[in-house]
């Protein structure tokens, strides 16, 4: 099954999308029995990725954020209590993302990249995260969730690099909004090979009270998660 995308648009009635009840097969591989709309999952996963980020931030610096065992280790802790397929690979196909079966292939030759450009200081710190935010994306491991996961593995490796967490336009990314429509042009205009403005988004907005693993992960996501 691909699972859904909650919370990105109207229903057909014209409620808020939020209200919309699940269809059976959106619900099939969901955990918690009790969600019954668009709005109760999108506030369960949000508190799922909370513990996620809560997690990292107290995890000890020690093993680097950049194997394939920590990538799907995030991804398993960000939504283990609201998906049966938290942390496992994609099996079918989507309209963005590598083929299933060169997931593991095109993540690997990713994580040997950016281990790269760190050892030898190719980017900036934030050129490094960022590129890689953008390329994890483009890999889309996983079945749904692919865009916060991207955005606090950037985060993660920020940290391990020893730089600031980045600001993602401080917030809005789970709804239609100017910050969601930069970001989502930024990310086009990276996938054609123009990187400025994902490097400018990924510092835009003012970090007021942020924590040192900002909890910036909105229900809808991007990139399709």
């Amino acid at each position: 099954m691909t699972p859904t995308r909650p919370g990105r648009d109207r229903s057909p009635e014209g409620d808020p999308e939020g209200a919309t009840p699940l269809d059976p097969d959106d619900a099939e591989d969901l955990i918690p029995g009790h969600i019954a709309s668009r709005a109760e999952l999108n506030a369960w996963e949000q508190a799922n990725i909370a513990k996620a980020a809560d997690w990292l931030a107290r995890r000890r610096r020690g093993r680097s954020v950049l194997t394939v065992e920590f990538v799907r280790e995030l991804h398993r802790r960000m939504f283990d209590e609201t998906w049966e397929w938290a942390g496992r690979f994609r099996t079918s196909g989507k309209n963005i993302g590598v083929p299933a079966h060169a997931i593991a292939q095109a993540l690997k030759d990713l994580l040997d990249d950016v281990a790269y450009w760190g050892e030898h200081a190719t980017y900036s710190t934030d050129e490094i995260a960022a590129r890689f935010h953008h390329r994890l994306v483009q890999v889309h491991p996983f079945p749904n969730g692919n865009g916060r996961h991207a955005r606090l593995m950037a985060d993660a490796l920020l940290a391990e690099l020893g730089g600031p967490p980045f600001t993602w336009g401080v917030g809005g990314l789970g709804e239609e909004s100017d910050v969601r429509a930069r970001y989502l042009d930024a990310i086009r205009r990276a996938d054609a090979g123009d990187y400025e403005p994902l490097f400018t988004f990924v510092r835009s907005g003012t970090p007021l009270g942020r924590p040192a693993v900002p909890i910036t992960y909105d229900p809808l996501g991007a990139g399709g998660g």
